[in-house]
């Protein structure tokens, strides 16, 4: 590519108002995510990780954050999708005189592939090609460094395009068509008749020399293979029930958070995107919560996905293993400490949502929940066939003595408060499940010299002291703390883990007083009381489906009321981590793998009663026989 400083520069003009956060896409290749609105505009881009600086921010300043514009001069009218089953974005845009269609996706492949082809490790390609008529469209890319504080140099280098230089890192842009160097941006206009096709590559890499792949028809090879890689891996998915589209597209988020190269999962691809827009409920999601473990482990190997699961799981003990008996609640991808929180005061925040943050201090917390996740992940992992090492053997049955001193100590709880610890009755709950699952995985051989007698008295212990202080007697339900009067929508999952029947009186009294106190007119549910409100919690509502799915209602109701919940994913299928319950837009960050995970638990469950087979479940007697 060849920059040419007497191309025609577009003059910006007024920008409109910012997208709202359903109007995002996200494209990723299992290491790095971007987001991509339907105005063609790439606003976020981390690399060469998910918690990296990045280069584009744009979603969280319009200003000084940066972004990389494709679209036409004159919109009329835009509509998006996936490609089938992958996650490469296809955006057609009606302009004045033509249509175009603009494809955008970070390449995947095999390592073993991408060695053979001398691939770049990261790269994303955007292609446009004009379908009908004659479309100007309009290219403006500026990129940031340290969070949007300084502009990035460009160079341009003739044949290879342009060369950009932050941070210890090299990003080249290379293009079919003239690009001009210009206020520390490059911009044009380019003319596409119909036939013709534009495409532009975007690489990073951090050591030399460098791989700058071709354009043309190697560009295009690359989507294809691409595309086929996505397909391939969709295809795998087990499921075959009424909603195989939602559950797809929610693998194909999962799969898209993933690190490969670790194993890990993050909990969604941005940073404080508010829980409530112009409010302070704005946290960085870029790292991996073990909260999430067992019903992401589930959802994967439910769906037939045993090498994510095992990479999952692996990766976990892995973790984990480094603090043991203590564990973390919070994780980078490598399975180190997550950073701690600070501040970017440099930045507006999304639509003057502040602070922004990066780092979260959920990492200083205590969650003892935390460990019963982790155990019932590897319950599910056992009940599908895999086996521990005595050395992972060995770190379970250390957690489970962990649990045996410390169940009964106040902890911050699942939805990390900062007022301080509490008694929480889910983290009883989970402290409960750890030894549950810990001598269920005994009985079945598969974990060796559990201290039996010492788990069953704790097991003993916490059941009666949920029994007897979770519940409040005037209320007739299960509450959030010890001796509380009211409610969060965790309480649900007692039965998902066996502690309480789904249709017991008590998780019937229980369930009518989260829904008088947490439900909203159209079906969605909040995870507890907050003042002022907060958005409605996606995955709570697909607790709520799946409880009805497991013998809380009937399968009517969890039907209507899984296909209600659907209806608030965006134009492609994504969800971010709430609703609001008044417009139905998205908040918190985007995509949430939480929401997704819940989505597809729901589907599964729902399957499973459908076709009258009990739900995957670890044991074969109910809490109050084993009691």
């Amino acid at each position: 590519m060849a920059t040419d400083p007497k191309s025609e520069v577009f003059q910006a003009t007024t920008e409109p108002p910012a997208p709202k956060i359903q109007d995002y896409a996200a494209i990723g290749d299992c290491r790095s995510a971007a987001l991509l609105s339907n105005r063609g505009s790439i606003e976020w881009l981390c690399w060469p990780r998910f918690d990296s600086a990045p280069l584009f921010a744009a979603i969280l300043d319009r200003g000084r954050g940066g972004c990389w514009t494709i679209a036409p001069n004159r919109q009329l009218h835009v509509e998006r999708q996936y490609v089938d089953e992958t996650n490469v974005v296809r955006t057609v845009f009606a302009a004045e005189n033509g249509s175009a269609v603009l494809t955008d996706l970070m390449p995947v492949a095999s390592e073993e592939y991408k060695r053979l082809a001398l691939l770049p490790d990261h790269e994303l390609i955007r292609q446009a090609e004009c379908r009908s008529g004659e479309v100007e469209l309009r290219f403006d890319l500026q990129p940031r460094a340290e969070y949007g504080r300084r502009p990035v140099p460009m160079r341009a280098a003739g044949h290879l395009g342009v060369r950009m230089e932050a941070d210890g890192a090299v990003y080249w842009l290379r293009a079919t068509h003239p690009l001009a160097i210009a206020d520390e941006r490059l911009q044009a206009t380019i003319r596409l008749r119909a036939g013709e096709t534009a495409q532009f590559s975007l690489t990073y890499g951090e050591d030399a020399p460098m791989v700058l792949p071709p354009l043309g028809r190697p560009a295009t090879e690359r989507i294809q293979n691409s595309i086929a890689w996505w397909q391939a891996w969709a295809r795998r998915a087990k499921y075959d029930g009424s909603y195989r589209a939602h559950v797809v597209r929610s693998a194909l988020a999962l799969k898209m958070l993933t690190y490969a190269p670790s194993g890990a999962i993050v909990a969604a691809a941005t940073t404080s995107l508010p829980e409530r827009v112009g409010g302070d409920l704005n946290w960085d999601y870029r790292y991996c919560w073990l909260r999430d473990a067992s019903l992401t482990v589930r959802s994967l190997l439910g769906l037939g996905y045993w090498e994510e699961a095992d990479a999952f799981l692996n990766w976990m003990l892995h973790a984990t293993a480094l603090t043991r008996p203590k564990l973390r609640i919070l994780y980078d991808v490598f399975g180190e400490n997550a950073p701690e929180e600070r501040q970017l005061d440099h930045l507006h925040g999304y639509r003057d949502s502040r602070p922004v943050r990066i780092g979260n201090a959920a990492r200083n917390q205590l969650q003892l929940d935390v460990y019963g996740e982790v155990m019932d992940a590897a319950a599910q992992y056992a009940q599908h066939g895999g086996v521990f090492d005595r050395s992972t053997q060995k770190i379970l049955i250390d957690f489970g003595n962990y649990i045996g001193t410390h169940w009964f100590e106040p902890d911050e709880g699942i939805w990390e408060p900062r007022g301080g610890r509490a008694p929480h009755t889910h983290s009883r709950l989970l402290c409960w499940t750890a030894l549950d699952r810990l001598l269920h995985l005994s009985s079945k051989g598969v974990v060796q010299h559990v201290p039996v007698e010492k788990f069953q008295r704790e097991r003993e212990k916490i059941f009666k002291n949920i029994k007897q202080n979770g519940w409040n007697e005037r209320l007739r339900t299960y509450t959030s703390v010890l001796n509380g009067d009211s409610v969060d929508a965790s309480l649900l999952l007692m039965p998902w883990y066996g502690f309480e029947a789904a249709g017991s009186e008590r998780m019937q009294s229980t369930y009518q007083q989260i829904r008088k106190q947490l439900g909203t007119t159209n079906g969605l549910l909040y995870r507890y009381l907050a003042q002022p409100a907060e958005g409605a919690f996606g995955i709570c509502g697909f607790w709520e489906a799946e409880y009805f799915a497991i013998g809380g209602g009937s399968l009517e109701d969890a039907r209507r009321l899984f296909e209600r919940l659907c209806a608030f994913r965006n134009d492609i299928g994504l969800f971010a981590e709430e609703v609001d319950p008044g417009t139905g837009d998205a908040l918190g960050n985007f995509p949430q793998a939480f929401t997704h995970v819940g989505l597809i638990s729901a589907a599964l469950s729902l399957q499973a009663r459908k076709e009258n087979r009990r739900p995957l479940r670890h044991r074969a007697e109910t809490a109050e026989e084993a009691h």
